[in-house]
């Protein structure tokens, strides 16, 4: 049985749908900007940096320092991590997965 996600409704999925359409980096810079304000796009890969921060094992404060978020979205990263769906996690391994295999 799969992930059943509290979030799964059909306009979420319409919106997950487009998103696994998007083939190259310009395609997501082209949506994404269309889709988030720049605010809430900065917020999003603030997170995925906080995320890879945490996993190395940074500390609060040169994870602050470094992508300027608030110890606040830090915690909040920190118990996705060890409480939520796994998705940093999932993402994390697969980006890293690929620049091992670039390297």
């Amino acid at each position: 049985m799969g992930y059943r996600s509290k979030l799964k409704d059909p306009l979420v999925d319409k919106l997950f749908e487009a998103v696994l359409l998007l083939k190259t980096e310009e395609d997501c810079y082209r949506f994404f900007e269309d889709v988030c304000t720049v605010a809430e796009l900065k917020s999003l890969a603030q997170r995925l940096e906080v995320a890879k921060m945490l996993e190395a094992d940074a500390t609060y404060g040169s994870i602050a320092e470094k992508t300027g978020a608030s110890t606040a979205t830090i915690s909040r990263v920190k118990r996705c991590l060890n409480y939520g769906a796994d998705g940093y996690k999932l993402v994390l391994k697969r980006l890293k997965e690929r620049e091992d295999t670039i390297l």
